[in-house]
């Protein structure tokens, strides 16, 4: 398993927060936990309210829970509450389940970390996160063909849109 560094987790909160300037979000937090689910790195933004780092965390750590983005693991609960309500129960870590995590792919699809993102409303917090991904040279579920998708178990929700 191929380990993220602290420069790459420092580079994906970086490409986040370029993002939300671009997008003219509202102050982020943004947390990368490698794929063990252990912190890598994290910053908020100046303005982020109190609770950001436990809200992104739970975000990151849902994802790599799941194997799926937090966004889809909300999806996941909708359609089986008692499984994720028992899975909660079961995870050494916390479980935030809002759109905001996605799971850190490399170029050959393995997961080698997540990335947690919250202070906007959930889709720019995906949309920030993925171009955290993309902007360190990884990739994620989103970037995968349907051909990869399938190979690689993604689950991947509609494409994100703006909703402002």
């Amino acid at each position: 398993m191929r380990a993220i560094s602290l420069h790459e987790a420092n580079t994906i909160i970086a490409g986040t927060f370029a993002a939300a300037a671009e997008h003219k979000c509202h102050a982020l937090a943004a947390i990368v936990l490698d794929a063990g689910g252990r912190v890598k790195a994290f910053q908020k933004q100046d303005g982020a309210s109190l609770m950001r780092f436990e809200v992104a965390y739970g975000k990151a750590f849902a994802a790599l829970a799941m194997g799926r983005s937090s966004r889809m693991v909300l999806q996941k609960q909708r359609e089986k509450p008692v499984f994720i309500q028992n899975l909660e129960a079961l995870a050494d870590g916390p479980m935030f389940l809002e759109g905001g995590g996605q799971l850190i792919r490399d170029q050959s699809g393995e997961v080698v970390g997540a990335v947690g993102v919250t202070g906007d409303v959930n889709e720019m917090d995906d949309i920030c996160a993925i171009a955290g991904i993309r902007a360190a040279g990884f990739r994620a579920d989103d970037d995968f063909d349907d051909a990869a998708t399938q190979r690689l178990n993604i689950k991947k929700g509609p494409p994100l849109k703006d909703p402002r």
